[in-house]
Formats: structure tokens, C-alpha cells, sequence
């Protein structure tokens, strides 16, 4: 053998990290860099978050798994919480992002099934979507780079681009059970889908019997400031897959139902073996703790603004390396005009850590308790990195 044992599929930077402080992580040889890629949306809490470090160790120390076949007091609470912080009456618990979309897609179909409609599976989903990297997932997404290969695309998804709202209503057939999109883009570019258009989709819903699904696994748990992204847009769904900042880091996800979406989903229908285990609940418990304590989504929208300020004026002053400033609360993108992948390896360069995206977007992804001091230095750290790129583009076109 030859090479790493590793499969092949990711084109990972030289880097490896022995350990996490809040903002900042540090190599073996104690290279400190300034993490705003969290993860790619994850460790809402930042590194080494001593609740979420107390939680898991006690947890641990009592019990890991016992499987769905028990109960699992510390899921009803987290389920309870979640409830009475939603929309939703019901929530089953994943380990993944990918597995709470799977179950939102189940639950939207098995609806219409127990309502006599079972030919009512379609669902509308939207160009630039990224909903995970299971078959269903992928043919949900619909982005050919991430199905080539895999063969035949799993059938039921009609693609429309992304805010038009006309294109969703020319493919609404009887077959249509659901609507799936990201209140706000990740993968896509830190693109909004705007209030009003939110609001439409939601009309068309009721309109013709549908069901609404938000995918919030990037942009919840306070990423934009509200508990969810939604929120600001005062539409409610009817079903919700979320995950990364659930976690905090450990392995969580959720797809979070109203009672009347959720009425298919009875005993056997679907299921999981490690989803909702007593680790994984006691950490999503420690970071409801922090992100529901009074002032905490305040405090994001405050470093927000900030963080917004300071990019609107890197990019005005160099306009060469970057195009526009994007997003809500603490999930932001740089669109570039210079090669994104250029763009995060000069930011590399400088310790400082993001991920790119679709459209030559570079998402920024703090952590939600970054404190104002490192936002600042963040932008420090893009300035530095757009003015060596500025000089290379200047010479380069020399």
C-alpha cells in the first residue's frame, strides 16, 4: 500500500491542529490561528467551551449508548426544549445534517401517504442547495458535481433557481408534497432568500396543500443571530432539519415537525441506531444553556454589525480582490473577484481560517461567542491578505 489509508475524497490543507482555545487553534508545534471557519459552521461555542467540555466528560463517565430501544431522559429534554423554542411539537434526533434532511424528506412524504394521497411525493428544492451527500441528498441539491458518478438520480426532486418565485409555480403538479430550501445559501454562497419570497413560498404552501421544509443546519442554533434564521423572516415551516451548531462540535442533528406534519411518522417507519444518544444529548443540551441565556443572540447581532462594518470597508478598499460583503449575523461571505481558492490560501497564509463557497464566495463562520477584539483582528488579517493579492493581480496584469 502505498500513500495514506485514507480514502481520497478531500483535498485537505497541511495543517493538523493538537488543540483548541475559544477562537484560536493551535498546531503541534504551536502555530496559533484564528479560527473563522468554525468547523464550516459548527463549533458555535468556539474550541474547548468548558460547559460543553463538562457536560460530555460527566456524560461519559455515566453512559454513552443504550440504543432507541430504551428511553433516554436527556433526549426528551432536549426535544422539549427545542419544542418550546420552534414552531414544531415534535423532533427526532440524528447524528448528521444529511440524516435530518432524509428524515424532513420521509416525514413530507409519509404525510401525504397516510392522507391518501401517496402519489404526492415531489419536492421542489432550489438551484446552489446543498442538503447533504446521501443519494436522496445530493439529488435534493441537484449539483451535477456531487451526483456524477453515482448513478441513476434518485427521482422526486424538481430544481428551480434560487428566488423564482414564478419557476416554483410552473412545476407544482399534484405529485408536489413539499417545498425544501435554506432560508439562507451556505454551501451556495451565502445567498438570502429574501423575507417576501420566504413569505410566498409559505402562501403556496397553504395554497395547494404542501408542506414547507427549511433546511436551517447551517444557518441555526444562533448563527444569524436569531435562534433561527427563519425567524427573521416571520414565516414559519412545517418541518426543519438543523445540525453543526446543535453539537457545538460533537455529532448532533434534528428534523424538528409540527404534531400535524410529524402524524405519519409512528412506530417503525424510521428509525437510528446511534441518533439521539446520551453523549450527543448532553452536549445539546450545554449549548441551549449558553444560547438561550438572555442577551446571548443579542450579542451576536452586536458583533455582527461589527464584523459587517469591517468587510464593507475591506472591500471597498480593495475592490480588485472583492466584490461584495454577504449574509446575516455571523454567517457572512466575502464574493470574490480574484479565485476564492486563491483567496483562503493567502488567508491561510496569514493564520487565519475560513471556507470557501459556491459562486467565489469565502464564508467568514466565527464562533458566536468570538469576542470584538478578534473580529478586529480577523479583518486585519483579510487586509493584510488582499493587499499581497492586490500586489501579485498588479503585477501580474503588468
Amino acid at each position: 500500500m502505498s500513500g495514506s489509508a485514507l480514502y481520497e475524497t478531500f483535498a485537505r490543507a497541511p495543517l493538523a491542529f493538537d488543540r483548541g482555545e475559544g477562537s484560536w487553534l493551535v498546531t503541534e508545534s504551536g502555530e496559533r490561528y484564528l479560527d473563522f471557519a468554525g468547523g464550516i459552521a459548527v463549533n458555535s461555542l468556539g474550541h474547548s467551551h468548558p460547559h460543553l467540555v463538562s457536560a460530555l466528560t460527566e456524560q461519559a463517565g455515566k453512559l454513552w449508548h443504550v440504543s432507541n430501544l430504551y428511553q433516554i431522559p436527556g433526549q426528551s429534554r432536549l426535544g422539549e426544549r427545542l419544542a418550546e423554542n420552534t414552531f414544531a411539537d415534535k423532533v427526532f434526533f440524528t447524528n448528521s445534517g444529511a440524516e435530518a434532511l432524509e428524515c424532513a424528506i420521509k416525514t413530507a412524504r409519509r404525510y401525504h401517504y397516510v392522507n391518501g394521497q401517496p402519489d404526492r411525493y415531489r419536492i421542489v428544492t432550489f438551484e446552489g442547495a446543498f442538503h447533504g451527500r446521501t443519494l436522496a441528498t445530493i439529488a435534493a441539491g441537484g449539483q451535477p458535481k456531487y451526483l456524477e458518478g453515482f448513478g441513476p438520480k434518485v427521482e422526486g426532486f424538481d430544481q428551480v433557481p434560487f428566488g423564482d418565485l414564478e419557476a416554483v409555480r410552473k412545476v407544482i403538479t399534484d405529485e408536489t408534497a413539499a417545498i425544501l430550501i435554506e432560508p439562507v445559501q451556505g454551501e451556495g454562497g451565502i445567498r438570502e432568500g429574501s423575507a417576501p419570497f420566504l413569505q410566498k413560498l409559505r402562501e403556496l404552501c397553504d395554497q395547494n396543500g404542501l408542506l414547507l421544509i427549511f433546511d436551517e443546519v447551517q444557518s441555526g442554533i444562533g448563527r444569524t443571530g436569531k435562534l433561527f434564521s427563519h425567524e427573521w423572516s416571520g414565516v414559519t415551516p412545517d418541518i426543519m432539519a438543523i445540525a453543526k451548531g446543535i453539537g457545538g462540535g460533537f455529532p448532533v442533528g434534528a428534523c424538528l415537525a409540527t404534531d400535524e406534519a410529524a402524524k405519519g411518522m409512528t412506530a417503525g417507519v424510521h428509525g437510528t441506531t446511534f441518533g439521539g444518544n446520551p453523549l450527543a444529548m448532553a452536549v445539546g443540551n450545554a449549548v441551549l444553556d449558553v444560547v438561550l441565556e438572555e442577551g446571548f443572540l443579542q450579542s451576536v447581532r452586536d458583533k455582527a454589525l461589527l464584523a459587517k462594518q469591517g468587510l464593507a470597508s475591506v472591500v471597498d478598499e480593495f475592490p480588485d480582490v472583492f466584490e461584495e460583503v454577504r449574509g446575516v449575523g455571523l454567517m457572512l461571505g466575502l464574493k470574490c473577484r480574484a479565485p476564492n481558492a486563491a483567496v483562503n490560501a493567502a488567508l491561510r497564509d496569514e493564520h487565519f481560517l475560513v471556507v470557501p463557497a459556491g459562486d467565489n464566495v469565502i464564508r467568514l463562520l466565527p464562533p458566536l461567542t468570538v469576542s470584538e477584539e478578534e473580529i478586529r483582528v480577523g479583518i486585519d488579517r483579510i487586509r493584510s491578505a488582499a493587499a499581497k493579492l492586490g500586489a501579485v493581480t498588479a503585477k501580474t496584469s503588468n
